[in-house]
């Protein structure tokens, strides 16, 4: 357990800075999935730009990694491409 004040204050920010980073990541992984499971352009085209801004936050804050977002949103592209 934790010897000092400042210690026990970084393991409560922590807790709370790691269960806001697993709900961000896991909303943008939800929204990934149900643009993966679209079939009309039209609508896939609409929430694309959400998508992109969602994933590009994530990696801004460090959530994911910038290569991991550059492939998730490279394949979004080319996922709007072959519909």
């Amino acid at each position: 357990m934790a010897n000092h004040k400042s210690a026990l204050k970084r393991i409560r920010s922590s807790e709370r800075k790691r269960i806001a980073n697993r709900y961000y990541a896991k909303t943008m992984r939800n929204a990934l999935r149900d643009f993966r499971a679209l079939e009309d352009k039209t609508t896939a085209e609409e929430k694309l730009p959400k998508l992109l801004s969602s994933i590009d936050k994530l990696a801004k804050r460090s959530i994911i990694h910038k290569n991991k977002a550059s492939n998730l949103k490279s394949k979004c592209m080319k996922r709007i491409a072959s519909l």
